[in-house]
């Protein structure tokens, strides 16, 4: 389990998030969902290091988060940021086997497990077509796909992705949703942001709800909709449709 302990937060030296207290179920999709500026992104990027915890504690299965190192971080969790500045000039597959460094040692010669997991990563985001072609070549949605490919390279339990539905179609955004649940059902710990109030709802088992940069709620979707903490927040309302595939809700 992750877990944040009174963890205070800047961004380029200023506070943003301050004595901030929540846990993410392990095994489970949790969404962090609330208005733009509220520290959605800030919350997630002290697990890189590009926001800093300036006090507080973060655990993951007991251990502190904070005392590891780069690379221990990163055997135990994937990030997969919202924006990249820099889109690398490489082929599909040696960006993809990226996800493998932190287990490599100085040689940086490949096992075949590490062999192994780039293929499954690249088959599972369906970016295997793609392998000879270079990045930055890419329309942003099969980019996304293949930076994604990379994070589950890196073979981790807990797997936070930043806006990953970003530059994704309709169609992609719904595909990528049922990668999600596959990975639920690998036991995977899935901790993601997402500004689609409908997928949030759809795809998580908890929701985290934030509104100017404090936690307003942490429950269930249902829970959140029965006490109308969505559309306090969002200043919104809901309306729920069902047909034979499914429940849908949009908010006006």
């Amino acid at each position: 389990m992750l877990e944040y302990r009174h963890v205070s937060i800047s961004c380029q030296h200023t506070p943003i998030l301050k004595d901030i207290s929540l846990s993410f179920p392990e095994g489970k999709i949790t969404t962090i969902i609330g208005p733009n500026g509220c520290g959605k992104t800030t919350l997630l990027q002290c697990l890189n290091g590009v926001s800093r915890v300036t006090s507080g504690n973060i655990f993951l299965d007991g251990e502190d988060f904070l005392k590891f190192s780069p690379k221990e971080r990163a055997r135990k969790l994937s990030f997969l940021p919202q924006v990249r500045t820099i889109i690398p000039t490489l082929p599909v597959k040696t960006l993809v086997e990226h996800g493998r460094f932190p287990y490599l040692g100085f040689a940086r010669k490949k096992s075949e497990e590490d062999i192994e997991l780039v293929r499954k990563a690249m088959d599972f985001t369906q970016v295997s077509p793609y392998a000879d072609q270079y990045a930055d070549t890419l329309s942003g949605g099969t980019r996304q796909r293949v930076f994604f490919a990379m994070t589950l390279a890196q073979n981790c339990d807990v797997i936070v992705l930043d806006e990953p539905t970003t530059y994704l179609d309709l169609r992609a955004q719904k595909d990528f949703l049922t990668l999600l649940r596959v990975l639920r059902r690998e036991k995977k710990t899935i901790i993601l942001t997402l500004h689609d109030l409908n997928h949030a709802l759809q795809i998580s088992d908890h929701l985290v709800v934030m509104e100017e940069r404090k936690i307003a709620a942490c429950a269930s979707p249902m829970e959140c909709l029965g006490q109308h903490i969505i559309e306090d927040v969002f200043h919104t309302k809901c309306k729920r449709f069902e047909d034979a595939d499914g429940t849908y809700y949009f908010f006006e």
